[in-house]
């Protein structure tokens, strides 16, 4: 357990160095791209130059680059994101509004692949070059080439407006009718996830059919145990290892590709937010989401490095 709490605070402390850059990046794009904070904050209203110039004045908008730098990171840890052009309210507010929603599609989409990979791909390593692994890998390869936004089309189409089985677009609160948010979700988490489904079934068979190879799974099913025993106790255990690590990057898939889903299911999460804010010209909100949008994906990436840990031991018992 020591050397686990070792090497979470060794990744922590590496987190550090890496948001700051990440803030960095984001601070330079928005500074240097062509929309002025000042005019989207008076849009529509012809303000003179003396208003623009003392708007920029107020906010820090003349200071020198590296000024205005440490004065958004001082902001940032004080949880403020700026203030929004359009609605002059605080940024901070819009996105804690809208992120509930992005997590609860991502995080479902990410239950729906994890649970469609591992039936999927174990499925096809025990028939391994047999008809149900030949369909499986077909499935999966075309899986891979389908782009979600295609997939969502496809299903407004035949399951929404054909079949009527689903709403067409729309969110309702789980708090209101948990039925009537599962079939809200129930079509853009599946044209979430469905794609990254796809690639895990392919590595988790790949994995589960290099374990079955191995002498310990001969040894064991010739020792008399049942092979769902050993797959189940033994060999998924160690062939997690590998889709683990790709899980963590499919996870920044997951949130990147919420920004269309949402568009095209009419979701007010992050996406629409930030496609909004594009709209509209809100540098504030469109900086505020990918901020938010990339620390998430850094927070999930610590916590798929503590399951790796877990499910591998020999790798924190060899750290140092």
């Amino acid at each position: 357990m020591t050397a686990v709490l070792r090497i979470l605070l060794r990744r922590v402390a590496l987190l550090v160095p890496l948001m700051l850059g990440i803030v960095l990046f984001v601070f330079l794009v928005m500074r240097f791209s062509d929309v002025d904070p000042a005019s989207a904050f008076f849009q529509g209203a012809n303000p003179t130059p003396r208003q623009l110039h003392d708007f920029r004045e107020e906010h820090g908008l003349l200071d020198p680059l590296p000024v205005r730098y440490a004065g958004f990171v001082a902001d940032l840890l004080h949880g403020d994101l700026g203030t929004s052009a359009l609605t002059r309210a605080p940024v901070i507010d819009q996105v804690t509004t809208a992120l509930p929603l992005t997590l609860q599609l991502t995080f479902l989409g990410l239950g729906i692949a994890v649970v469609l990979s591992l039936v999927g791909g174990v499925t096809a390593a025990i028939h391994r070059d047999r008809l149900p692994d030949q369909i499986i890998r077909v499935v999966s390869l075309t899986g891979v080439a389908a782009p979600g936004f295609w997939l969502a089309l496809l299903m407004i189409q035949y399951l929404a407006v054909d079949l009527g089985w689903f709403p067409t677009g729309g969110y309702i609160n789980p708090a209101d009718s948990f039925t009537g948010w599962l079939r809200t979700m129930t079509l853009p988490a599946c044209a979430l996830s469905l794609p990254v489904a796809a690639q895990l079934t392919r590595i988790v068979r790949t994995a589960v059919v290099e374990e079955l190879d191995k002498d310990y799974v001969r040894t064991a099913i010739g020792s008399g145990l049942p092979p769902r025993v050993v797959v189940g106790r033994n060999v998924l255990r160690n062939a997690l290892i590998n889709p683990l690590t790709v899980l963590g990057l499919r996870v920044g898939y997951l949130l990147g590709g919420a920004v269309v889903i949402e568009t095209i299911f009419s979701l007010p999460g992050m996406g629409k937010l930030m496609i909004d804010a594009v709209k509209n010209g809100d540098p504030a909100v469109v900086q505020g989401v990918v901020l938010t949008t990339a620390a998430g994906f850094v927070v999930v990436n610590l916590v798929i490095d503590v399951l790796y840990l877990l499910v591998n031991p020999r790798l924190r018992d060899a750290t140092p």
